[in-house]
Parts: structure tokens; C-alpha cells; sequence
């Protein structure tokens, strides 16, 4: 059972399905991030300073060079989510890998962000043309996507930008084929050291034809 309740009840909602699982994280993954962030946070007086992989500590306060605190980067990024649509969009070749992927194994979406986000999100990734399911988690990814493999022992592939939610999911689905996609490769000189394991993918379009290989698709 997956250690958020809430989280729990969504996939308690999902359909029984015996294909193969594909998990996908949307930040970054699916949708843009990291490259509109810095721009939402210019209008409000704000730059981004990547000195380490963490929004806490590179947010600063242009004029007086204040960092801002973990509180105030959450309010932010509270506002940026209530405002998803006007600034994220598609990875480049996410809808296409989909489509590519979606016809024999079931595509559920895992992201990490308040639930009372999840309307919002899901009403911008339909309107992206993204109708899978969409679930939200405010703990850890692994025991998300053990309840979603459900009993059956069916192959799983869980692509994620962050190491910490590919470390959950090891630990909760031994055999769970990992794959660790960043929408900006640029940040992986930022990264702490990556599990051994992990099929480090640099683009939807090296990613795909791997992981229909890793799905027997």
C-alpha cells in the first residue's frame, strides 16, 4: 500500500490492467520545469542560481541578494503550479513517446506535488493532449509504484529526474527497470552520484526504443 493514503485512493480508482506499467514522473519528464521556473521567478523579483541540485538555497532575492527560505521557495512554487499552464510545457518528444509506448502497456503518471494541485494539473496535461492517469504523492514514489504493479509480478519501468525517487522505488520494486531523464542535461553536473543501476537517458527519443526493449513491447 503506498504509504500516502491519498495517494492510495487514486490508484484504488485505476481500472485493473495486466500490461506491463510504465511510471512517469511529469516535472521535467513530461512537462517543462526547470526552464520556465527562472522566468516565473524573474517577474516577481526573484533570480535562480544553480549552485546545487535544490531549489532551497538558489533562489535569491534580486536587489538585496537575500536567499530565500525553504517556506517562501514553497509559496512560490505553490503560485507557479496554481499557474502551470501559462508556463509549462511538453518535453520535446514526450507525446511522441507516449503514443509510441501507450498501445501495450499502461502509462500512469506519478508526480510529487501537493494534491491540491492535481485539478489544476490535470486539467493542463488534457488540454496537452496527456489524458493518462495522473496521480499525486506528497511522500515517497516507491510505494506508489508497488501498489501499482499490484500482484501479478508484471514488468514495470519508472522514469524520474530525481536520484532520492529512484532509490524508493529500488527499494520497493526490486526489479523495476529505472530510467533517469532530465528534461536540461545541463543540470547532471549537480547530481549526487547516480545508483549503479539506473539507464541514464538523455532524451525521449534514446529513452523510447530502451524502454520497450526493458517492457518487452
Amino acid at each position: 500500500m503506498s504509504d500516502d493514503p491519498e495517494t492510495a485512493r487514486q490508484i484504488e480508482e485505476l481500472a485493473a490492467d495486466d500490461r506491463p506499467l510504465l511510471v512517469l514522473d511529469v516535472d521535467d519528464v513530461l512537462l517543462e520545469f526547470i526552464r520556465p521556473f527562472p522566468r516565473f521567478l524573474d517577474q516577481r523579483g526573484f533570480d535562480l542560481t544553480m549552485v546545487s541540485f535544490r531549489l532551497t538555497g538558489n533562489v535569491v532575492e534580486r536587489g538585496t541578494g537575500r536567499l530565500v527560505d525553504q517556506a517562501e521557495v514553497w509559496n512560490l512554487l505553490d503560485e507557479f503550479f496554481h499557474r502551470q499552464a501559462e508556463w509549462q510545457g511538453i518535453t520535446d518528444g514526450a507525446a511522441e513517446a507516449l503514443e509510441r509506448l501507450g498501445g501495450d502497456a499502461e502509462i500512469v503518471m506519478l508526480t510529487a506535488m501537493p494534491h491540491r494541485h492535481r485539478a489544476t494539473r490535470r486539467a493542463h496535461l488534457d488540454a496537452l493532449g496527456l489524458h493518462y492517469p495522473l496521480l499525486t504523492t506528497e511522500m515517497a514514489k516507491g510505494p506508489a509504484v508497488a501498489k501499482l504493479r499490484g500482484a501479478k509480478n508484471r514488468p514495470v519501468a519508472f522514469v524520474d529526474d530525481q536520484p532520492p525517487n529512484h532509490v524508493s522505488v529500488r527499494q520497493s520494486v526490486a526489479d523495476a527497470h529505472l530510467f533517469h531523464l532530465m528534461a536540461d542535461n545541463s543540470l547532471r553536473e549537480f547530481l549526487p552520484p547516480l545508483p549503479d543501476d539506473l539507464h541514464v537517458v538523455w532524451d525521449w527519443k534514446e529513452a523510447t526504443p530502451r524502454i520497450a526493449e526493458a517492457l518487452s513491447l
